[in-house]
């Protein structure tokens, strides 16, 4: 049995071990778990390619996160995070504005992350950052005299219009389409298609295009539910 104090014994004990990997910022794993879910999409990420590109362990992740979802929902949220609006300006604007400005930097955000959209399919974004996005679209929808039940559907109707355009994003060939169009429809008999080649020349619809002709839809159906005329 040793005859050192117990306090000394452990100190020299601990002396002895090898030092344990460094602490890893929360930050720095969210922004590289993005990064690699923005090369890969949702099956690329694991959590021991992600310990190697941070050079750390599992169980670091593991002692921050629990498991891997918990951490995918953290970088949700923290995409959610990029949709920048200023509250005091979206005070100031009417519905509409509102409900426009929200949608089209939601839609630009996941523009810029189309393989982080797919993962809203399988849960609704629940993080702080979309909490305050969902709160500042329906208390503007509320202050304009919505009833609740069309304020919530109407946020829900723009947050899946967005996320249906961003997942296309995903694989979109909107270039290529574009340019092979004239192509495609020259050799098309005029009398089986003459609508089609009447609009030929203004297809395919950009996606980005398609968007935005889509939210004006959007926002014309709901003055009409609310009594706009």
């Amino acid at each position: 049995m040793s005859s050192l104090p117990r306090p000394v014994a452990e100190a020299v004990a601990s002396a002895g071990r090898a030092p344990g990997r460094p602490a890893v910022p929360v930050g720095r794993i969210v922004a590289t778990a993005l990064q690699i879910l923005d090369e890969g999409g949702a099956d690329a990420l694991s959590m021991r390619l992600l310990a190697q590109r941070l050079d750390s362990g599992t169980a670091t992740l593991y002692r921050h996160f629990g498991n891997r979802a918990k951490m995918i929902t953290k970088v949700v949220d923290h995409v959610f995070g990029e949709v920048e609006l200023d509250a005091e300006m979206l005070a100031e604007m009417s519905w509409d504005q509102v409900c426009r400005s929200v949608a089209q930097r939601m839609f630009d955000v996941l523009s810029g992350h189309p393989k982080v959209a797919s993962l809203l399919v399988e849960q609704m974004p629940m993080g702080p950052n979309a909490m305050m996005l969902r709160e500042r679209c329906i208390a503007a929808l509320l202050n304009s005299d919505f009833p609740p039940h069309l304020a919530a559907r109407s946020y829900a109707t723009l947050a899946r219009y967005v996320l249906g355009f961003a997942i296309q994003l995903a694989g979109s060939t909107d270039q290529t389409d574009q340019a092979s169009a004239p192509v495609l429809f020259q050799d098309l008999t005029p009398s089986q298609f003459p609508a089609t080649l009447a609009v030929a020349d203004t297809l395919p619809v950009l996606l980005k295009d398609e968007f935005t002709f889509g939210l004006e839809l959007i926002i014309s159906g709901l003055r009409q539910l609310r009594g706009d005329g």
